[in-house]
């Protein structure tokens, strides 16, 4: 199992998506209960376009319990793949356990902040995303406004007269 499954992502990193695809289908039908293997079929799958199908198997991968480093991408992946299939409210949950469990991943919180974009939640999204650029960026311009960007995060609709 472990060459396969070092062979199936060796092809991915060189780009062979549809060969380590076939290769992961292949692991999930030896061993449907391994967690990791499931998450990486669910990730070769996205990497295709075929995010319907990637679903289950990231499903499997989160309930069958993956190691945290697999957990964190698994809840983005999913997450992710839900916003794409105009399942908001899913993506939502999925992306809110994921920063729940992984609270400094910023990509969860851009992810998250898309999602509330497209629930018309707005002013959330903007605030979520307006906070992770601040706390990640090095961008000194940005900095030197840090302070004033902080307090109208939260403030985008108010009008001062």
């Amino acid at each position: 199992m472990e060459n396969e499954l070092k062979e199936a992502l060796e092809l991915r990193r060189r780009g062979s998506h549809k060969e380590s695809n076939e290769v992961l289908i292949k692991l999930v039908e030896q061993y449907p209960n391994n967690a990791s293997i499931n998450y990486q079929c669910a990730w070769s799958y996205d990497l295709m376009g075929e995010e319907v199908i990637a679903v289950p198997y990231y499903e499997d991968a989160i309930r069958l319990g993956l190691p945290k480093e697999e957990l964190e991408g698994a809840f983005l992946g999913l997450g992710s793949t839900y916003r794409t299939l105009g399942e908001y409210e899913k993506s939502k949950k999925v992306l809110q356990q994921g920063i729940e469990k992984f609270p400094n991943n910023g990509a969860l919180q851009v992810f998250y902040s898309m999602t509330l974009y497209n629930l018309n939640e707005h002013s959330q999204a903007m605030e979520i995303l307006i906070k992770t650029l601040l706390e990640t960026t090095k961008d000194q311009y940005i900095l030197n406004y840090k302070r004033a960007i902080e307090f109208y995060s939260d403030k985008l609709d108010e009008v001062w007269k």
